[in-house]
């Protein structure tokens, strides 16, 4: 299998060059209307585009230093959800703004009751006639400062199966009864929230699917979340990525000692083995596949490849890696130091790798659940997750 690009004669590559020729400095609307900021989405809001055409628009815009809106839980996450189970009206409301960038969007899913039993959940929204009445906390909650709306699941029949009496909303965050506060993580960032519900009142139409079956609709929504978070750079698809590393390497003269060549070179191997997975699952996505076990696979192999970066980024800085203005071989740190401090997050965030490996075992190798020894029952590793990064 051929797994390098079409070259520069591809007639696809020649349409994306000249809408560029015609938008040299293009909006995130115009972006968006133009179906760049998601090719595979189905139109009007993508192209239908198939693997190859879609890393051919990644390829054309990245040559030519066009960046896409930044809105990584909107696009990565809610977005594929709305396309996936909204209604013609919340496709409509939300989906442009979504990839605009114009409207950012924050995922409250965790709580600090449930743990990793993520169906565990505590809040509750009760019918009161045409709206929802909401109540409870959520944590980890990225974003929640500056978000627009947020996907939140919520228990609206405690007295059915857990799995079962979850619904799925869209909740606006400036709506009365949203307190946000912030959590600032040993990077001394502002990424993460708490969230405090307190009689929310959500309309009906903040509904997404159908009412009491909200379950299935968080893992396709997790699902993506372990796409995302396994993109791009090496802090969930952020920051610098083992090809910057090898930038600065070559730029600062090869590396002598044998051990710290053989690490780079075993980057270098991994983030290759994760862009040939991100081609197999793009596809799957193509073929209106939801991602399954893969994104799991996928996502532990990246989160720790971003550890080994960053790890590695700080042993070539040798002592000058004890303070936070110096990068790798003496370079300036420029997100190094902060990306080193932050990797620790990576396998917790968005489920633990404990949790992916789990979910690996009884979904791709069929081996049997855990065991909860003292309450004798046995439970799905699907159901636990860690912070929603």
């Amino acid at each position: 299998m051929d797994f390098e690009l079409p070259g520069s004669d591809d007639p696809r590559r020649a349409e994306v060059r000249r809408w560029l020729a015609d938008h040299p400095q293009p909006t995130g609307r115009e972006l968006a209307e133009a179906g760049y900021v998601a090719p595979h989405w189905p139109r009007p809001w993508g192209l239908d585009a198939d693997p190859i055409a879609q890393l051919i628009v990644d390829d054309e815009l990245r040559e030519a230093g066009v960046r896409r809106p930044l809105n990584p839980i909107g696009i990565g996450w809610a977005g594929p959800t709305l396309v996936h189970a909204g209604t013609p009206a919340q496709r409509a409301r939300h989906l442009l703004p979504l990839l605009s960038g114009e409207e950012i969007w924050c995922q409250l899913f965790s709580e600090p009751g449930a743990g990793s039993d993520l169906a565990g959940l505590s809040t509750r929204a009760v019918r009161d006639g045409d709206e929802w009445v909401v109540d409870g906390q959520k944590v980890w909650t990225s974003l929640a400062q500056v978000a627009r709306f947020g996907i939140l699941i919520a228990r609206t029949d405690p007295d059915v199966a857990k799995h079962r009496g979850i619904t799925y909303f869209i909740c606006p965050m400036d709506a009365p009864g949203v307190e946000i506060r912030p959590v600032v993580d040993m990077t001394g960032g502002h990424t993460f929230n708490e969230v405090f519900l307190t009689g929310v009142r959500l309309p009906a139409s903040s509904v997404v699917g159908e009412v009491g079956r909200g379950w299935d609709l968080a893992k396709v929504t997790l699902a993506n979340e372990r796409v995302s978070l396994s993109s791009g750079g090496a802090l969930w698809g952020m920051g610098p990525s083992a090809g910057d590393l090898l930038d600065v390497v070559r730029g600062a003269g090869r590396v002598h000692d044998a051990h710290l060549r053989q690490r780079l070179a075993a980057l270098w191997i991994e983030a290759e083995i994760l862009r040939l997975i991100r081609l197999r699952t793009v596809s799957a996505r193509i073929r209106g596949e939801q991602p399954g076990p893969e994104a799991s696979v996928r996502k532990v192999l990246a989160d720790e490849h971003g550890q080994r970066i960053m790890a590695l980024a700080k042993d070539l800085a040798g002592t000058g890696g004890m303070l936070t203005d110096v990068g790798p071989l003496g370079t300036p740190a420029e997100g190094w130091h902060s990306g080193f401090c932050f990797a620790p997050a990576l396998t917790v965030g968005g489920g633990t790798g404990e949790v992916q490996r789990n979910i690996i075992a009884e979904r791709v190798l069929g081996l049997p659940h855990d065991v909860d020894v003292e309450a004798g029952r046995s439970w799905s590793a699907s159901r636990r997750r860690g912070p929603d990064g």
